[in-house]
């Protein structure tokens, strides 16, 4: 009996003792991210943008980035490392340090891309920490001059009335090709698929005539459009485009699934802190209503769209789902 009562004592203090290390311990732990966030930040901070330079995302990315800057009062500086169909940038930031210094700028491609191929590297939702949309834009299917269409039910009835006819250039690994992929399987068109590491790369052999059918952003095809190089056929979202209001929709071309359109955003290592996520997030949302941040984005075709980090995320698991069930649909297998 005696050995039992201080067995007990002694365990009753040896808990007596813990407790106030691990509740020490947890304190310790929680000023240690207060204190991060509270320095946070106090050298350069990097944007990873996984495609090419002067790319759609890379041109918005150089937008954000010196804004950011000065209201952060560090820099902010834009590294481009395409490869991969972006698996290379993004995989980068997934390994990076969450300390809030190397941070990826993407866009529409980190949700398209699990539909698209097997191994990733990563995991696009469970190994990155969302921390703000940026903005929305639009998509738009143009074609040549010379092709004799001006709307989506004249390329279609063209296409059926010449199988095999028409060249598709696009870039592989990139929305534009799985929704060019969906148009395909909607219209049940036959068109002959030429692959490029991007789609800009196909525009140059658009306009010396060897590709018929590209799926660009507007702000990229826009200067063709309007020197009638090109001809826009429709565009994507659920609104018409402010540069194109002559364009009919997807939706208003009875093509109500495919409204997906371009989108820019920024994502951390997953394990960044949260208040450094929430002082990112509260700062970008501030830019992006500053006059002339919003009135760049606007001449290049983009909404400036901010929002909560939760808003951010779940845009990304929706679109994931949707651009797998897409691919599916369009009898597209991961590679």
């Amino acid at each position: 009996m005696v050995g039992s009562i201080n067995r007990e004592t002694l365990i009753h203090k040896a808990v007596g003792r813990i407790l106030p290390l691990c509740a020490a311990a947890g304190v310790t732990l929680l000023l240690a991210d207060s204190l991060s966030a509270q320095n946070y930040p106090n050298r350069v901070i990097k944007f990873i943008v996984p495609l090419a330079p002067s790319s759609p995302i890379d041109v918005i990315a150089r937008m954000i980035a010196p804004a950011l800057s000065a209201r952060l009062g560090h820099p902010v500086i834009v590294e481009n490392r395409p490869g991969g169909g972006t698996t290379i940038g993004t995989r980068a930031v997934a390994k990076a340090s969450p300390d809030g210094y190397t941070l990826l700028f993407t866009g529409a491609t980190h949700t398209v891309a699990p539909a698209l191929s097997k191994n990733l590297g990563y995991d696009p939702i469970k190994d990155f920490a969302a921390i703000g949309s940026v903005g929305r834009g639009s998509w738009v299917l143009v074609v040549r001059p010379s092709v004799p269409a001006h709307s989506v039910q004249e390329l279609v009835s063209y296409a059926m009335a010449n199988p095999g006819k028409l060249n598709w250039g696009f870039g592989r690994n990139a929305g534009p090709h799985l929704l060019g992929e969906l148009f395909i399987s909607e219209t049940l068109i036959d068109v002959n698929r030429v692959p490029y590491k991007t789609g800009a790369e196909a525009v140059p052999d658009m306009l010396g005539g060897r590709i018929d059918m590209n799926i660009g952003t507007v702000e990229n095809l826009l200067p063709l459009l309007q020197d009638g190089k090109l001809r826009a056929i429709v565009t994507t979202g659920e609104l018409r485009s402010s540069e194109l209001p002559e364009v009919a929709t997807m939706k208003e071309s009875g093509l109500p699934k495919l409204t997906k359109g371009f989108w820019a955003g920024l994502l951390g290592p997953s394990a960044l802190p949260h208040d450094i996520v929430t002082k990112l997030n509260a700062d970008l949302n501030a830019i992006l209503t500053t006059r002339d941040l919003a009135a760049s984005l606007t001449n290049f075709g983009i909404e400036a769209k901010g929002g909560r980090p939760e808003e951010f995320a779940t845009l990304i698991d929706e679109e994931i789902k949707a651009w797998q069930t897409a691919a599916k649909l369009a009898g597209i297998e991961p590679e």
